[in-house]
């Protein structure tokens, strides 16, 4: 935000600020049980044995820390009040949503509400009764699947590197039909996406004709991430949001994964001028770059600050990361091809 605010692209009536979801609502998704023991994991900053096997919480993977239940709750309420302004058409960036992990009953992959969960549900609630979720993370969205597989009014469609964490999204899954993943290699680049883009993902959400669409735009799979081995620029999150773009009336647009700071931060502020109309330009200006000369990286607990490359500062499009696309990728394509035909 302080980015796209430096670069005049985030007027202040163009924001609004996310209401946290009230406890209640939460339970359209997640379990009372379970709600319950996260309110009161964070107001006790523990918890016990029969919590943790429970509900997952207080692990490595889903730690305790003081907004543990608020900072997830807001990202539910961004994600319903995006929903409503959706109500009458348009696009909206909830770059807090995007946490895809998370299940109705425990907290998983540091996701401890399933936001892009809720926002089906509101878009729904809306009157958007068909909805496409398209999740370019570089990992699977376990969460949401296990929501949503079986739904035949929501289409997903799944991008993630292969035989990473939670190792699940295999692409044979199919739910009812609806459920497109496709694992891909490491190294997976933007003429890999490209591919992926024109003959997976634009031709299944068109096929599907949402009334609605939810794209968690996980940056993760970017070069400079420390989380994964794919190999995209964040050219490859644009290209997929231009093209998804006119497909439906309504367009949310969530976060997601991503550990580099420069890189989540130029990658979504990006997205968000491309949603605002805005070209990004050759070189950032001084405020603009202030804000990212002003982050601190420290990875691993408190070693040596991490130094930004010279272009994580002064630019915000990257280089196109491209090549030959992977015999891998055109393989995997080819295999969901013939269902997709089927399909439609």
């Amino acid at each position: 935000m302080d980015l796209a605010r430096a670069l005049g692209w985030l007027p202040p009536e163009r924001f609004r600020s996310s209401p946290r979801a009230k406890p209640a609502a939460l339970t359209a998704w997640h379990t009372p049980g379970y709600v319950a023991a996260l309110e009161r994991a964070e107001a006790q900053q523990v918890v016990d044995d029969a919590t943790r096997a429970r509900h997952g919480l207080g692990t490595t993977s889903n730690p305790v820390f003081p907004e543990m239940y608020r900072r997830p709750a807001t990202g539910v309420g961004g994600v319903m009040l995006a929903a409503q302004i959706l109500a009458a058409g348009g696009v909206v960036h909830v770059p807090g949503g995007g946490t895809h992990h998370a299940f109705p009953d425990r907290a998983n992959g540091f996701c401890y509400l399933n936001d892009p969960a809720f926002a089906i549900l509101a878009l729904r609630a809306q009157g958007a009764r068909r909805v496409a979720y398209v999740d370019i993370d570089a990992h699977h969205c376990d969460g949401v699947e296990h929501g949503f597989r079986d739904d035949s009014d929501t289409l997903l469609v799944s991008v993630h590197e292969a035989d990473r964490w939670p190792r699940t999204g295999a692409i044979t899954d199919r739910g009812l039909g609806n459920v497109f993943n496709l694992p891909v290699p490491r190294g997976f680049h933007d003429d890999d996406m490209a591919l992926v883009r024109d003959r997976l993902i634009l031709p299944a959400v068109a096929a599907f004709r949402p009334d609605a669409i939810v794209l968690q735009a996980g940056s993760d799979g970017v070069l400079e991430d420390p989380q994964s081995r794919m190999a995209l620029s964040n050219n490859a999150h644009l290209g997929v949001l231009n093209g998804l773009r006119p497909l439906a009336s309504r367009l949310m647009l969530l976060g997601g994964g991503g550990y580099n700071p420069w890189a989540v931060g130029r990658c979504w502020t990006r997205l968000w001028g491309a949603l605002a109309r805005q070209d990004a330009p050759d070189r950032l200006p001084s405020d603009a770059q202030a804000v990212l000369r002003g982050l601190r990286w420290e990875r691993r607990g408190g070693g040596r600050a991490v130094e930004p490359a010279e272009d994580w500062v002064t630019t915000l499009a990257d280089p196109w990361r491209g090549g030959t696309p992977g015999d891998g990728v055109v393989a995997s394509l080819g295999e969901l091809a013939g269902r997709l035909r089927a399909w439609v």
